[in-house]
């Protein structure tokens, strides 16, 4: 019996994979079309329990490309049989960085949905009036707050919990607090007829709490942003570390692969950074990855539970 399916619509990180004003040697493998490497849009993840209702996690720039992409969110019949209606019925942000919300504004052509986040979140995507384009009366926005069970179309249970992270890069100021735990970044557990399904694509660190979430789930998908701290850094495409920028690193004796190195949930990276070498097949960064029992995600991977 099928009881949660989910569709990678998007791996990559903030601007994609190849980014498009970039030449670092992933990137360069892209352009030139070497076959070691794929291209990825942003992350973004839809989620069903029955097959028909879905949700999407996040809603990225990429959103009317990977809806194309993926026949199980192609338009259905709408009310009274019309020719207009979509099985996206609902959508759940873990944040308000731009590549989770600027999808939204693709969804402006008056279908319902629930739009469901924390209410920092929600007060955020609030106070840009761009976003009024979807209809209050066809749109609802519904608070969700952290560590509640809510029910969504579909018999999903979704719960938001706090992660350690920071404000959108837009809102931050000179020094901003990368190691908060507030309702402005959270991860999503999403559940159905026993399955436990955790999405996490940016976190600066893992809490105790976290780490009991994590080990009732049945797959992770994890920010896997960069391998090294310094990675932006060295390769010469940004000044910030990985911390800096609220993501904990892959490698190094603080990273992810130590810190859940014995988490027996089936675990996938996703978020990936244009930079992050095990995008490149063959690397010693993805062969430690698949050799440490780790997945990386790519667009239209699926997962059945």
């Amino acid at each position: 019996m099928r009881r949660l399916r989910a569709i990678v619509l998007g791996s990559a990180a903030g601007g994609g994979f190849p980014q498009w004003n970039c030449r670092c040697p992933a990137c360069q493998l892209a352009w030139s079309g070497d076959r070691r490497v794929k291209s990825r849009t942003q992350a973004s993840l839809a989620v069903s329990a029955n097959g028909e209702d879905w949700l999407l996690i996040n809603a990225s720039p990429d959103l009317p490309e990977q809806i194309r992409r993926s026949s199980a969110l192609h338009p259905g019949g709408g009310r009274g049989g019309g020719t207009r209606g979509s099985p996206i019925k609902s959508i759940l942000l873990t944040g308000a960085e731009i590549d989770q919300v600027t999808g939204l504004l693709s969804l402006r052509e008056r279908e319902p949905f629930t739009l469901c986040a924390s209410a920092a979140t929600h007060a955020v995507v609030r106070a840009n009036s761009v976003f009024d384009v979807l209809a209050a009366d066809v749109v609802e926005r519904r608070t969700i707050e952290l560590d509640q069970p809510c029910t969504l179309p579909g018999n999903l249970v979704a719960e938001l919990f706090a992660v350690p992270g920071k404000v959108p890069l837009y809102l931050e100021g000179e020094n901003p607090e990368t190691m908060s735990e507030t309702a402005g970044t959270v991860g999503a557990e999403i559940s159905a007829g026993g399955a436990r399904l955790v999405y996490i694509p940016g976190a600066a660190a893992i809490t105790p709490r976290m780490r009991k979430r994590l080990d009732r789930a049945d797959v992770v998908f994890f920010d896997g942003t960069l391998f090294r701290d310094d990675e932006m850094i060295v390769s010469g495409t940004g000044s910030k570390t990985s911390r800096r920028m609220g993501h904990m690193s892959i490698g190094g004796t603080e990273g992810t692969l130590e810190a859940l190195r014995d988490l027996k949930a089936r675990r996938i990276f996703i978020h990936i950074n244009n930079t992050n070498p095990i995008l490149v097949d063959g690397s010693p960064e993805h062969a430690r990855v698949i050799r440490e029992d780790w997945e990386i995600a790519e667009d239209g991977m699926e997962v059945m539970l």
